[in-house]
C-alpha cells in the first residue's frame, strides 16, 4: 500500500516531532521544534546524550529570559515539550522524524529500516544529511515516498536555512509539506534534489577552492585574500577564516566527498595544502592552529608559522606626504578591439562596474561634466602614465601585449564600488614605476588602497565570483533548485553579501562568462569550463532571473 499524507499546509501545532541524535545538531533541532510549541521525543543510543541536551537546551532558553527575548512561560513550554526517550520504540506516536547521527550511509539506512517498523503509516521520516544521498537512503525503505531530507544549519537555532531535500520517490505533497512547517517553524527553506552537496555545499566549493589554488600558485598571502574578500568582496569571513573555523576535517571530507560523488569533476578537485593540515592535525580553530594561530580563547593571533606570506604583506598605499592634489582629469577611454578578443553583448546588460566609481571621481572633480553625461562604453579609465582596467581574467601582461597598453593597470571586483576601501591590483610588466605611483595616487584620491598581487589571471574577487556564478548557474540548469532558492540558500546559509546568480548578473553575465572563457584558456583546463546557461544568456543577453 502506497503511503499516503493529508494534503495540508503544514504539521499541525499538536503534531508530535521525533529527534533521533542529541549532539549538536539534533538538540538544536529539537530546540526548534520545542520553541514552535511541538512535544518532541528526543532520543539517543546514548541515554544520558538526550538528557545532557536538554539541559543545555534549557540554559539556552534560560539565557533568551535573562535578555527578555522570550517570556518565563514560553521557556516552561519549550522545557516541558522536550521528552528524552529510553528506547527507540517510544517514536511510535510521532508524526515527524528527523535523524541527526553519523554521516554514514549503512548506520542511518539501518535507523531508518527499523524506524519504519516503529512508526504510524503517516510518519514522515527525515535526514538532517549534509552529503549522503536521500535517494540513496531511502532506497532500502518499504515506502520511500514519505522520506525527504531536512538540512539544518549549525547552530539550528540560529542559522535560517533549511534544505528540503527531495529524493527520486520522495512525494512532492510532503516536501510541500515540510517547506511549510519550516516557514512556521521561522525557518528560512529551500527546495533542492538530492545530489551531491545539495545546494550550499555544492555551490560554496569555488569560494575555498579558487582562494586555495591562488595561494598555492603564490598570487597572493593568506591575508591578502581574506582581507580583500571580506573588504571588496563583503564577505562576511575570508576563506581561510571561515575554513579555520569550519574544521579542515570537515571542510576537507566535504570537498572529497563532492569531488568523489561527480566522478572526479576537476572542478571540486580537493587542495593538497589542506589535506597537509588535516593530516599535521592543524585542523583550524578548535586545534589552536589552521592557516591562523590562536589563543586559549580562541582569538586569532597570526599566521601559522607553516604558512609563507610571500614576504611582507604587499600593501601599495601611498603616504600622506605622497598624495597630491592634481589638476589631472581622469579620462575614460572607449572600448577597444584590439587583441581580437569578443566584445560583451550590450543587449539588456547593466553599465559597466566601473561606472560605480565615476561618482567618487565626480566628487572631487576627476571627471569633468562632458565625460560624465557621455554614453559611449568605456573599457579603460587612463590618469597619467596609468591605464587602469578592470580584470576580465587575463593576466595584465597577456592582456597589455594583445592590446598593445604598455601601462596597463588591473583592478579586482568590488561588490560596491562606492564605498569599497581596498581593492587587489595586478601590473603589466610592461609598466613603468610612474604609471603604478600614478594609479596608486588616483585610487588613494578616493580612498581606495590597492594591495598589490602578482599578475595571477582573474585576480581574487572576480574569480571567485565568476566560479560561484557559474557553479549556482550548473545547479539551476540541472533543476536541482530554482535561481531564486539557490541565491537564498547562499545568503542564508553561508552568508554571501547576494546571491551569486544575482550578483553575477548586477555586474553582467556576458563579463561572467568573458572572465571564465579567459580563465580556461589560460589554464587550459575543464575546472574553468563555463555552464551552458550561463553561455546561451551572455549571447541572448537574458538573465537568471
Amino acid at each position: 500500500m502506497k503511503h499516503q499524507v493529508e494534503n495540508r499546509a503544514s504539521l499541525k501545532p499538536d503534531a508530535h516531532i521525533g529527534v533521533v541524535g542529541a549532539g549538536a545538531m539534533g538538540a538544536g533541532i529539537a530546540q526548534v521544534a520545542s520553541q514552535a510549541g511541538h512535544k518532541v521525543f528526543l532520543y539517543d543510543q546514548n541515554e544520558e546524550a538526550s538528557f545532557r541536551a536538554k539541559e543545555s537546551i534549557s540554559l539556552l532558553l534560560n539565557k533568551k529570559v535573562a535578555k527578555g527575548t522570550i517570556t518565563r512561560e514560553h521557556y516552561d513550554t519549550c522545557i516541558a515539550n522536550i521528552i528524552p526517550l529510553h528506547s527507540l520504540d517510544e517514536l511510535k506516536s510521532a508524526d515527524l522524524i528527523i535523524e541527526a547521527i553519523v554521516e554514514t550511509l549503512e548506520i542511518k539506512q539501518s535507523l531508518f529500516r527499523a524506524l519504519e517498523l516503529i512508526c504510524k503509516p503517516e510518519c514522515i521520516l527525515a535526514s538532517n544529511t549534509s552529503s549522503i544521498s536521500i535517494t540513496a537512503i531511502a532506497s532500502c525503505l518499504k515506502y520511500p515516498e514519505r522520506f525527504l531530507g531536512l538540512h539544518f544549519f549549525n547552530p539550528a537555532p540560529v542559522m535560517p536555512l533549511v534544505e528540503v531535500i527531495s529524493g527520486l520517490a520522495s512525494d512532492q505533497l510532503i516536501a510541500k509539506q515540510l517547506y511549510d512547517t519550516c516557514l512556521l517553524w521561522g525557518k528560512t527553506p529551500v527546495k533542492t534534489k538530492s545530489t551531491p552537496g545539495f545546494i550550499v555545499n555544492r555551490v560554496a566549493r569555488p569560494f575555498y577552492a579558487e582562494a586555495l589554488r591562488i595561494y598555492e600558485e603564490q598570487g597572493a598571502g593568506i591575508q591578502q585574500i581574506d582581507r580583500l574578500m571580506k573588504t571588496a568582496g563583503q564577505f562576511r569571513m575570508g576563506p581561510f577564516e571561515l575554513m579555520d573555523l569550519i574544521g579542515h576535517d570537515v571542510n576537507y571530507a566535504v570537498t572529497l566527498s563532492v569531488f568523489n560523488a561527480y566522478y572526479q569533476d576537476p572542478k571540486f578537485k580537493p587542495s593538497l595544502t589542506q589535506k597537509s593540515l588535516v593530516e599535521a592535525g592543524f585542523l583550524g580553530k578548535k586545534a589552536a592552529r589552521g592557516f591562523y594561530t590562536y589563543d586559549d580563547s580562541g582569538q586569532k593571533l597570526n599566521t601559522a608559522s607553516n604558512f609563507s606570506e610571500l614576504g611582507n604583506e604587499k600593501l601599495c598605499v601611498l603616504n600622506a606626504s605622497d598624495s597630491y592634489k592634481t589638476s589631472s582629469q581622469v579620462e575614460l577611454l572607449p572600448v577597444s578591439n584590439r587583441g581580437g578578443h569578443s566584445q560583451p553583448n550590450v543587449k539588456n546588460q547593466p553599465a559597466h562596474p566601473l561606472k560605480r566609481l565615476i561618482t567618487r571621481f565626480n566628487k572631487i572633480g576627476l571627471i569633468s561634466e562632458s565625460q560624465l553625461q557621455n554614453e559611449i562604453p568605456f573599457t579603460y579609465l587612463k590618469y597619467g602614465e596609468a591605464v587602469v582596467a578592470l580584470t576580465d581574467g587575463r593576466t595584465a601582461t597577456e592582456r597589455s601585449a594583445l592590446e598593445a597598453i604598455d601601462n596597463l593597470i588591473l583592478i579586482d571586483m568590488a561588490f560596491d564600488f562606492e564605498q569599497v576601501t581596498s581593492l587587489g591590483m595586478s601590473v603589466s610588466a610592461f609598466s613603468s614605476n610612474q604609471a603604478i605611483q600614478d594609479a596608486m595616487t588616483l585610487f588613494k584620491l578616493i580612498e581606495i588602497d590597492l594591495i598589490a598581487l602578482e599578475d595571477i589571471p582573474g585576480l581574487i574577487v572576480m574569480r571567485t565570483l565568476a566560479m560561484l556564478t557559474n557553479e549556482a548557474a550548473q545547479t539551476c540548469m540541472q533543476g536541482i533548485a530554482s535561481a531564486k532558492d539557490i541565491d537564498i540558500a547562499m545568503c542564508y546559509g553561508v552568508n554571501y553579501p547576494q546571491g551569486p546568480l544575482a550578483w553575477g548578473q548586477r555586474v553582467g553575465v556576458d563579463y561572467v562568462f568573458q572572465v571564465l572563457s579567459h580563465l580556461q584558456a589560460h589554464y587550459g583546463e575543464e575546472r574553468y569550463r563555463a555552464s551552458s546557461l550561463i553561455k546561451r544568456l551572455s549571447l541572448t543577453g537574458e538573465t537568471f532571473y
